[in-house]
């Protein structure tokens, strides 16, 4: 049977097991795991056979969550790594190398364009930051040393919201695997791979576990991507020498990324999800879509709210109808525009900072995607590593606001906002 949304994040890849017939998925708090004699585990490290090895590269609880979140995302398979970045570093070296290039997004989270326009310069691969709200940036960037396409589909922390479709037809025009981070609109609210993006990140820390916890990422594979005999990735279609010379493309079909990734990438790099934060996150995806309405019923109320109030000057929210993405969040997120966008007080980086203080209810917090109403400075948090003009260019002045708005009662904290807003004129 083919099961619907709430269904698959309810019982997706796991069924009651023999031994004990627990209802709940267990957490298996095991670092290693016997083996039946030294030819059951000579066929398991060689891939002829399936089964645990090693906590660093499976474990049981972890590999429900991977199997849950590619059964909501639509994809073939499923890796969790330790935290967003974590995910999201292997997913890179997965791909290039010294010389390699990647095309990206430049309004993306700072954290992640430290990573990619720091360290991984250190490493000699080159990232082009682009504006993704003209596709054919990617085009002019693209040569043959670039190796995929990066975006975030509800950017981090304005919510623009690039043109999937468009630069998945360009990626693949040159054989380019597009990268899309789905972490603000989890896979309720939009599912890349249905327009044309071939892999997927999550920082499931935020929505998908939901509740400011567990640390963790993921990455989905879509399964559709062409390795075989793509001569911009030699490294599918050639032995791999350090593990027992495997041909990815050929040996593992439409599964060759994921199967690289776990096999070579997380067992050399061990950036492995703790099974106890897997089972955090699987109970948060339990409810992942009741969460995720209330979460965009809030954010739109919040936004109505600041877009009327006189000392707002702007908010960044695309379900707003005067906001430049309008058309895209209808497009591409008619279930909900999500709840984490930005918002410009008039006045001096000074009374922004006041108006975090006055906050009674709603917390200063750099994390986003929990339960709780958060609030952050971006300039002064999570892009203080990205100079002033180059934060302009993206749309981020000293005194914007960042807001994660929560489950609470919108009345509540919308009182909240409002009162630090009055203090904040004083």
């Amino acid at each position: 049977m083919e099961y619907k949304f709430d269904t698959l994040a309810v019982h997706a890849g796991y069924s009651p097991e023999s031994d004990t017939n627990a209802r709940a998925v267990p957490i298996y708090m095991t670092s290693a795991y016997s083996f039946n004699n030294t030819e059951h585990a000579r066929r398991l490290f060689a891939l002829e056979e399936e089964g645990n090895i090693y906590t660093r590269l499976q474990n049981p609880t972890t590999d429900v969550l991977e199997k849950r979140i590619a059964a909501l995302d639509g994809g073939i398979g499923a890796l969790a790594g330790s935290s967003g970045h974590g995910s999201m570093t292997m997913t890179f070296l997965n791909l290039a190398s010294a010389g390699d290039e990647i095309i990206a997004a430049k309004a993306i989270y700072g954290g992640a364009v430290n990573l990619m326009t720091k360290t991984f310069a250190q490493m000699g691969i080159k990232f082009h930051m682009v504006d993704a709200h003209d596709p054919e940036n990617f085009r002019r960037y693209t040569n043959e040393h670039t190796k995929a396409y990066f975006i975030e589909t509800m950017a981090n922390p304005l919510a623009d919201i690039p043109d999937i479709e468009a630069i998945a037809q360009i990626a693949h025009e040159f054989g380019i695997p597009l990268i899309a981070d789905n972490t603000e609109a989890t896979p309720y609210l939009m599912k890349p791979i249905e327009h044309g993006a071939d892999i997927v990140i999550y920082s499931s820390t935020k929505f998908l576990s939901g509740s400011g916890t567990a640390m963790g990422g993921l990455v989905v594979d879509s399964g559709k991507f062409r390795w075989k005999d793509n001569p911009r990735f030699p490294q599918y279609n050639e032995p791999d020498e350090s593990y027992h010379g495997i041909v990815y493309a050929d040996a593992c079909g439409d599964a060759a990324f994921i199967t690289k990734l776990r096999t070579h990438i997380l067992r050399d790099i061990g950036a492995c999800q703790s099974p106890f934060n897997s089972w955090v996150t699987l109970l948060g995806m339990e409810t992942l879509s009741l969460r995720m309405q209330r979460h965009s019923e809030n954010g739109r109320k919040v936004a109505e709210f600041l877009e009327k109030h006189p000392m707002v000057e702007s908010v960044s929210y695309p379900g707003l109808k005067s906001s430049r993405y309008y058309d895209m969040a209808m497009k591409y997120f008619p279930k909900g525009q999500g709840s984490v966008y930005c918002f410009d007080i008039k006045g001096t980086r000074e009374q922004a900072a006041k108006f975090c203080d006055s906050l009674e209810l709603v917390s200063i917090v750099t994390n986003l995607g929990d339960s709780r109403t958060l609030v952050s400075c971006p300039a002064a948090t999570t892009h203080s590593q990205v100079p002033d003009d180059e934060l302009a260019d993206i749309g981020i002045k000293p005194g914007t606001i960042r807001i994660s708005v929560g489950l609470e009662d919108a009345d509540d904290i919308i009182a909240d906002i409002g009162q630090a807003l009055e203090k904040c004129t004083k």
